[in-house]
């Protein structure tokens, strides 16, 4: 009888921490501080957790990874677990799950969509949405902020740059709700067979919405991305029904999802924090941009993407093999005490602030990265200047979730300054 072989490490090495049942419900401070006990090996921890994975935990090692895509790959998926073939086939490759020419061919068709005058007009939006916001909520007075603020902001956004008629968003809200509600979480057996299926019906029934949006528009262009998207001519290639598809439902689930919990997470910590408030508040427009890094530094959205080793390669003193998985923990990286000094503080000043949480550069760092930057500051100078302050109440109600750093809910109140 031939014994299988032992996992690397074992299943009593250090990174068993991370595959204890539970880990993800623990309190963020506690699975941060398991995090720093792994930046201070001397070597990447194999982490025996179904197939197993190694850890990249500190910000060197991801940052290096992320810019090796031929020895790093997204593909064949970088969420965990990753996504099935017959998925893949029926619903096309996202970008984020591509390498190489394919990778490239589908971001160059995507740029070269964002033009000066699009992002120009997407950028007047994001104020003028902002206000609209704000305004309903001090005339509404609605007490939970994720639903009334937060998600409104980045999905309005979208949907108006796409060109996504008002008649559909309400059910694209819901879509995107139900697609992502249980990414990274970790559900009983019964759950795990039940929920995909609501999660894959609410992607078919919006890529197919988008779809129908797209052929209308190939025949009846106007001045929006869908339109620029499907008539684009880049080496004579445009996205076709399942490209346009898959790339929407990546700005809506990681564009929207992202960007609303990274607002949510600032309004905790300015709240928190009430000195780097009064900082803020003091000269907004010294201290904006610097407030929106070192939110989505410390609170980091997405807080692991996933690679497949393709070639040998040695990294923070251990040889990688084909067929290795490794995770890129964000969450980790931006806490590196290497590179963040007090990395638990919330500080609005820190500077320099290289932070991951758009990705660790490469080919695939974010595309809406600035986006997301303009739409946190835009919210935020709206939210702290009018003449009824907001903050948090209590703690908001995060989803015990290894993918991102989600929040279900957040109560919040009025006060004046």
């Amino acid at each position: 009888m031939t014994l299988p072989a032992p996992r690397p490490g074992g299943d009593d090495g250090p990174g068993r921490e991370l595959a204890v049942p539970g880990f993800w419900q623990r309190p963020p401070a506690q699975r941060l501080a398991a995090f720093a006990r792994l930046r201070a090996l001397d070597a990447p921890v194999f982490v025996p957790e179904g197939a197993g994975h190694w850890a990249l935990v500190r910000h060197a090692h991801v940052q290096e990874a992320s810019r090796l895509p031929k020895v790093f790959a997204s593909a064949p998926g970088v969420t965990t677990p990753e996504p099935a073939r017959w998925v893949r086939a029926l619903f096309g490759d996202s970008m984020v799950n591509l390498d190489g020419p394919d990778h490239a061919r589908l971001r160059k068709i995507v740029q070269r969509a964002f033009t000066p005058r699009l992002l120009a007009a997407a950028e007047e939006d994001v104020h003028a949405v902002a206000a609209r916001i704000v305004d309903d909520v001090l005339a509404d007075r609605p007490d939970e902020f994720v639903s009334a603020v937060a998600s409104r902001l980045p999905l309005e956004v979208i949907c108006n740059m796409m060109g996504i008629p008002e008649r559909h968003r309400a059910e694209i809200a819901a879509r995107v709700n139900h697609a992502s509600e249980h990414i990274g979480v970790d559900r009983t057996l019964a759950s795990r067979l039940r929920m995909p299926g609501r999660g894959l019906r609410a992607l078919a029934r919006m890529q197919r919405m988008v779809a129908g949006i797209g052929r209308e528009r190939r025949k009846n262009p106007t001045d929006d991305l869908i339109s620029a998207l499907v008539c684009a001519n880049v080496d004579g290639q445009a996205l076709g029904a399942r490209q346009l598809g898959a790339f929407f439902s990546l700005l809506m689930v990681a564009g929207v999802e992202t960007t609303r919990n990274a607002i949510t997470h600032g309004l905790t910590l300015l709240t928190d924090h009430p000195d780097q408030r009064d900082l803020l508040l003091g000269d907004f427009g010294a201290h904006a941009d610097g407030a929106v890094d070192e939110m989505i530094r410390h609170s980091t959205p997405i807080i692991q993407f996933r690679r497949t080793v393709v070639a040998e390669h040695v990294l923070g003193g251990h040889l990688f093999r084909p067929g290795d998985k490794v995770v890129l923990y964000y969450a980790s990286a931006n806490r590196d005490e290497a590179v963040f000094p007090d990395p638990d503080a919330f500080d609005i000043t820190r500077s320099p602030n290289p932070h991951l949480g758009f990705g660790g550069g490469g080919p695939h760092f974010c595309l809406g990265a600035h986006l997301a930057r303009v739409e946190m500051k835009a919210l935020f100078g709206e939210l702290l200047t009018r003449p009824v302050a907001l903050r948090a109440v209590g703690l908001p109600d995060l989803a015990p979730s290894n993918f991102d750093n989600r929040v279900r809910s957040l109560r919040f109140a009025f006060e004046r300054p």
